[in-house]
């Protein structure tokens, strides 16, 4: 395996030159009414590249949008940025979902080169998760002394900045390798508690390997981060374009660098036992604009 320096750029908005995908759905532009909402979408593309539609809590909604990507300056879920990628002529939004969302209708704010705004529209369909209960021998990972837990915020900050780095292109266009063989511990969407303490949902899958099993990149990529955590151990995240990450936690080591360009099946690092764990495995978790998503949705 031979890893290069990376000639990659990031770009802030998702108006950038984008990799068109064969990929086309039914129906045509959206119209816009007085008020700036467009009504009657298009019906959503069923995949863009490795990504597949499915508009649950910890899922991924492609909403077209009605205009050209050139014709975009921004798109907005809230004040989080959402990245569009072009399908035969028209930008479709590529949406991640997070966990903690409630079912209903959500608004897709964007501003045009032309000085507009407007509003397209989706729904986010309801769905439930199980629920998992984990007993930590190690309580300073489940509560943090005072001097953990400055560390941990600035931990926090550096990973808000590391998920919020969106390439300008698709870099990943097939289905994910799955990055480690293993037995699946824990799925994703997980309601958890640790010692009988309620944490936040399970925002990856985990895989229990033995440690020193080697773990390679899912798809093209460039690795924005690989660093050692508090609770996550060793750890990588890779971009795979328009803001698709994946992120793997947990390392006996890490073998590449912030920087380095992968091809999918190279070798990234180790399955370990590092940050806050009842044993090895990996934690594989991916991201869409800066949001945890199902990896079924782009595994094999």
């Amino acid at each position: 395996m031979t890893i290069t320096p990376s000639p990659y750029r990031f770009a802030a908005l998702a108006r950038a030159a984008l990799l068109v995908l064969p990929l086309a759905w039914p129906g045509g532009p959206a119209g816009a009414d007085a008020a700036g909402t467009t009504a009657g979408a298009s019906t959503a593309p069923v995949r863009i590249g490795p990504l597949m539609h499915r508009p649950v809590p910890g899922g991924a909604a492609l909403v077209p949008l009605g205009q050209p990507v050139r014709e975009l300056v921004e798109v907005l879920l809230g004040d989080r940025s959402v990245a569009a990628h072009e399908l035969d002529g028209e930008a479709v939004a590529l949406v991640g979902i997070a966990l903690g969302s409630e079912p209903g209708e959500r608004a897709l704010r964007l501003r045009t080169t032309d000085g507009a705004e407007r509003t397209v529209r989706f729904d986010v369909e309801p769905f439930d998760y199980a629920e998992q209960r984990i007993v930590i021998a190690d309580t300073g990972k489940v509560n943090p002394s005072p001097l953990d837990l400055e560390r941990i915020r600035r931990e926090n900050r550096r990973l808000a900045s590391v998920k919020g780095r969106r390439g300008d292109r698709l870099l990943a266009t097939e289905r994910f390798r799955i990055p480690v063989e293993g037995v699946r511990s824990s799925p994703f969407g997980l309601k958890r508690f640790y010692n009988d303490q309620p944490r936040r949902p399970h925002g990856g899958i985990d895989i229990a390997a033995p440690t020193g099993t080697p773990i390679v990149a899912p798809a093209p990529g460039v690795v924005i981060d690989a660093d050692e955590y508090f609770f996550n151990g060793n750890s990588v995240f890779i971009e795979h374009g328009l803001g698709l990450q994946t992120f793997y936690a947990h390392l006996s080591r890490t073998d590449v660098a912030e920087g380095d360009v992968v091809a999918a099946g190279d070798v990234i690092g180790a399955v370990g036992a590092t940050g806050r764990v009842t044993g090895p495995h990996l934690h594989f978790s991916v991201g869409l604009n800066g949001t945890w998503i199902d990896p079924a949705l782009v595994l094999e």
